[in-house]
């Protein structure tokens, strides 16, 4: 039995899984219940329609009230022909006979299913796999002369990020990350990692320099080389490529051996959290030395603000493996209603970051020039100390054969800037700005659709050490600006107007007229 879904536009070739086929109902809606084998009343109905039946249609007609109340009816084929792909909300699948199902659990755990189609929902549905294979392919893992890989979605960023360090850290591990790592990922290393034995150390990871930090920081038992560019909330850059040059030439290029558990490999896994960038900008997995890129999809891959999801994608068998068992026993994957709106929103990706990039540079040229703000932080400035690398980095949809003028060339919608004073004064400022905002709104997270603000150092990355925080740059009076789809000119026109009430005492902040 082969389960797929109808109407979908992926058929992406995987190393693990055949493209989606149609598996349709009849078009008198055939019933499908807990019943027996099938019965001559069915057998006749068959010759008379001259419908085939299909391997699940062994149950006879229900012919009372009850039964016909738990019966399960389907559409027919015609169903197959919606232009938009079905949500499968179902949380488990109908088995051909005890051999299906006896195959179906012995089967080593991994991203997509195979021609047995499809078990149990917390093991993957196919509404979740056909959102996977989209991000698989828009992350280049579709390319067999590249290498294939695959994808997995899981109900959170989080999710995402914590199944991918529990699938290859055990303890006396040792894992590397940059000082501005993402609030909740640094929570989990020092809340939960080191209590389980595995030790942690941080590193600049900006700019030039950052592969020989991370070098510096090389144990015999690092297992993890975790970077974030653009990091979160400082947006400065970390050169990939030499970060996986480094790592290569320390430990060895990888050697994966599929069968194998990733905990095995004694090569560090290089893991790239590239949210900020989505791969419109930055395909990781195309940079030699990278393994591992982790999206939190809630933010522009769904580009809504209205899903929680966060995808894992890779080329090593044992690591997909790895956290696909992750997944299957302590995290959860994306539920069908979420994976068909990730689905939805990675339709318009390629034109929401254009825009996103387009509006980002007006808002960060007019802050650069803004006498209340000390610094401004966009790769798109000549002034970001990461200008040397961000044109090669900001890819901006552009492909392999794409010609010059094709594409427009943007450097995302994230921008961060420093309000002018110190401590306790720039700390105060900072927060009376994110509230003096009248078009863009005071909330965390960020690429939707709508702009945002918020202030790190007292909301996002509160439960990081402020020595740690201001030695990864991220200082008391920083704020940090998901630009959206607005008119730019309104955007502009509203910081303008938060940052002018601003004196060295603080915000002015105006009483609106009742």
């Amino acid at each position: 039995m082969k389960i797929f879904l109808s109407g979908f536009l992926l058929a992406a070739a995987t190393n693990s899984a055949s493209a989606f086929q149609v598996h349709v109902r009849t078009p008198n809606a055939r019933a499908v219940s807990s019943l027996g084998v099938a019965t001559e009343d069915v057998v006749a109905e068959e010759e008379s329609t001259g419908l085939k039946p299909l391997a699940n249609d062994r149950h006879a007609k229900p012919k009372s009230f009850a039964t016909k109340c738990a019966t399960l009816y389907s559409p027919g084929d015609s169903a197959n022909r919606g232009l938009a792909p079905p949500v499968y909300f179902g949380s488990t699948f109908l088995l051909d006979d005890a051999g299906h199902g006896a195959r179906l659990h012995e089967k080593r755990e991994a991203p997509y299913t195979d021609e047995d189609g499809f078990v149990y929902s917390r093991w993957g549905s196919p509404t979740g796999e056909a959102a996977a294979l989209q991000i698989a392919a828009l992350e280049g893992v579709d390319d067999v002369e590249k290498g294939l890989g695959s994808c997995l979605l899981f109900n959170s960023g989080m999710s995402a990020i914590t199944s991918s360090l529990m699938a290859v850290l055990r303890a006396g591990d040792h894992a590397i990350f940059p000082y501005t790592v993402y609030g909740g990922t640094h929570e989990f290393m020092k809340d939960f990692a080191e209590h389980w034995g595995i030790e942690v150390s941080y590193v600049n990871a900006n700019g030039p320099e950052g592969p020989a930090n991370y070098k510096a920081a090389f144990k015999e038992n690092t297992r993890v080389v975790y970077t974030e560019t653009p990091s979160n909330p400082t947006i400065r850059l970390t050169d990939l490529a030499g970060v996986g040059k480094v790592v290569d030439e320390h430990y060895g290029a990888a050697v994966d051996t599929p069968g194998t558990h990733p905990a095995d490999r004694k090569r560090p896994w290089v893991m790239v959290d590239g949210t900020f960038a989505t791969p419109y900008h930055q395909r990781v997995l195309d940079i030699p030395g990278v393994d591992v890129s982790i999206h939190s999809a809630t933010k522009y891959l769904g580009g809504h603000s209205d899903i929680l999801a966060g995808s894992v994608t890779a080329r090593s068998e044992p690591f997909l493996h790895g956290v696909s068992k992750v997944q299957k026993l302590i995290t959860v994957p994306l539920n069908p209603m979420d994976s068909f709106l990730l689905a939805r929103g990675l339709r318009t990706l390629d034109v929401r970051m254009q825009r996103h990039g387009e509006n980002a540079l007006k808002v960060a040229r007019m802050l650069e020039d803004h006498p209340n703000v000390a610094s401004t932080f966009y790769p798109g400035l000549d002034s970001h100390p990461d200008r040397g690398m961000a044109d090669e980095i900001f890819k901006s949809g552009r492909d392999e054969d794409s010609e010059e003028g094709d594409v427009i060339q943007t450097y995302g919608g994230m921008i961060s800037f420093v309000v002018k004073g110190e401590g306790e004064e720039a700390l105060r400022r900072a927060r009376n700005v994110c509230e003096n905002l009248r078009v863009i709104n005071l909330a965390v997270s960020l690429g939707g659709v709508e702009s945002l603000c918020e202030h790190p150092a007292s909301m996002t990355h509160t439960m990081i050490p402020r020595e740690q925080r201001l030695a990864g740059g991220l200082q008391d009076g920083l704020i940090r600006i998901s630009v959206g789809l607005e008119r730019a000119k309104d955007l502009v026109d509203d910081l303008k107007n938060a940052l002018d009430l601003c004196d060295e005492d603080g915000c002015d902040v105006v009483e609106e007229d009742p």
